[in-house]
């Protein structure tokens, strides 16, 4: 979890603004930050907050190679695949960070492949001088912000956070656009020589179920078509095991529900497996001896979890209210409430232990229809397309929940029900079998 900031073609003010604006989002990257300009680029700025969870020595951005002079890259993200990748096209690596692998896809394989062969989640700027381009992604799900600012005169900003661009412009309504980078797509924009832009394409490289382009982190002849229990068991394992890569602590949010027990349970089990030096860590919060604290309490004993009980009061909800609305950038009701809980709870993190990386169980209702009204679909087709539309919105309710409170305080947090492996085969299961009401003879 980073911070990433650039801008195009705002004439002599790009640098006023950079240092005005850039700053905005330094909560989502303590450890260091750049601001970069190449007088090849006219009023063009770069920039980066950087949380350090890969390669602390080499990994600042943006990035850039002396293999790909040429190449300047920002991303907020975390790349699975990025040794497969390296290992596959026998690419020639600089660092030990993951997303370096972006800039060998690039000039390898070319624009239009690079978003598409990423297993994992991300949001990126990479700037070509050499072509004059610059090319735009974010991940299928939206699991990392990203903010589009533009006019129809070819001025171009991007932000993790719209916070760090709605000062840009002086006064709303007006023809610019401030929007969210739609998950799952790509843009190109051609550089002009005065640092304006021109948009070349956008494509939609992704969408939820669809099967991903990559190769799989497991085989899909590995799973049998008799055993979907066991292939849901594996697959979900895997993406929990590809989210351990971290040169810093991890734990995870444990409310005791079964989305993420699950995830506690597999993260507790791998980190068995791969000899973590320390013990995980759970994290719970509620009202007193709330439902939530109790249950969460049960699992933690169960799988000996180093686990902190986080209490709050009607008081420290007024307190944080305000901060909660303005790093959520929303007022959604429904979306604040959800937030307060985890905004305290990621503050006690970041107050009271060492850990940086954070597992969660977003998503697992979206994908396995866990809300309540899915029980009143009037078929299996219309709870699929439900499923859809909740993935595919995830990114606007608690998609963004999640990621804002946990970077309020400098925390990464990683979500594996929204592996694209794990999705794809979930949703390729007979709608039947997704449903609720299927069930309900067996209890």
């Amino acid at each position: 979890m980073c911070g990433i900031w650039a801008v195009f073609g705002f004439g002599n003010n790009g640098l006023l603004c950079a240092c005005h604006n850039f700053p905005k989002i330094s909560h989502r990257g303590p450890d260091a930050f750049k601001i970069e300009y190449d007088s090849r680029v006219q009023n063009g700025y770069l920039g980066f907050h950087r949380l350090s969870i890969m390669d602390s020595l080499c990994g600042m951005q943006p990035m850039r190679l002396h293999k790909y002079p040429q190449l300047f890259l920002i991303c907020n993200g975390e790349l699975y695949n990025y040794a497969r990748l390296k290992k596959q096209y026998d690419f020639e690596y600089v660092t030990k960070c993951d997303v370096e692998v972006i800039m060998h896809i690039y000039e390898e394989l070319g624009a239009d492949a690079t978003a598409q062969a990423l297993d994992g989640v991300f949001a990126f700027c990479l700037l070509d001088i050499k072509r004059s381009r610059i090319l735009i992604a974010r991940d299928p799900y939206g699991v990392r912000p990203l903010f589009r600012l533009r006019d129809k005169n070819g001025q171009l900003g991007i932000c993790s956070e719209s916070k760090g661009l709605m000062d840009m412009v002086k006064s709303y309504p007006s023809d610019w656009t401030l929007e969210p980078f739609p998950p799952g797509h790509y843009e190109e924009y051609e550089l002009l020589p005065d640092g304006k832009t021109k948009l070349l394409t956008s494509v939609n490289y992704h969408k939820p179920g669809d099967k991903p382009k990559f190769q799989e982190y497991i085989p899909w002849n590995t799973l049998s078509p008799k055993d979907i229990h066991g292939n849901i068991r594996k697959l979900l394992t895997a993406a929990v095991e590809k989210r351990l890569m971290a040169d810093r602590r991890i734990g995870c949010l444990l409310s005791g529900g079964l989305d993420s027990s699950l995830v506690a349970a597999l993260l507790v089990k791998l980190s068995k497996a791969n000899n973590f030096p320390y013990k995980i860590q759970s994290f719970a919060i509620g009202m007193g001896d709330s439902p939530d604290i109790v249950a969460a309490r049960q699992v933690a004993d169960y799988l000996g979890t180093d686990h902190h009980e986080i209490s709050f009061t009607p008081k420290d909800v007024i307190e944080v209210l305000d901060d909660v609305i303005y790093q959520l950038e929303t007022f959604d009701i429904t979306t604040i409430r959800a937030s307060i809980g985890m905004y305290l709870i990621s503050r006690y993190i970041k107050r009271n232990t060492d850990t940086a990386v954070i597992f969660s169980g977003e998503g697992a209702d979206e994908l396995a229809q866990g809300y309540i009204y899915f029980r009143d679909a009037p078929s299996k087709i219309d709870a699929h397309n439900e499923s859809l539309r909740l993935l595919k919105d995830i990114y606007l309710y608690d998609g963004l929940r999640a990621d804002r409170t946990t970077s309020s305080f400098s925390l990464e947090l990683r979500v594996p029900f929204l592996d694209l492996q794990f999705t794809n085969y979930y949703l390729s299961l007979d709608p039947a079998l997704r449903q609720p009401q299927a069930l309900k003879n067996i209890y």
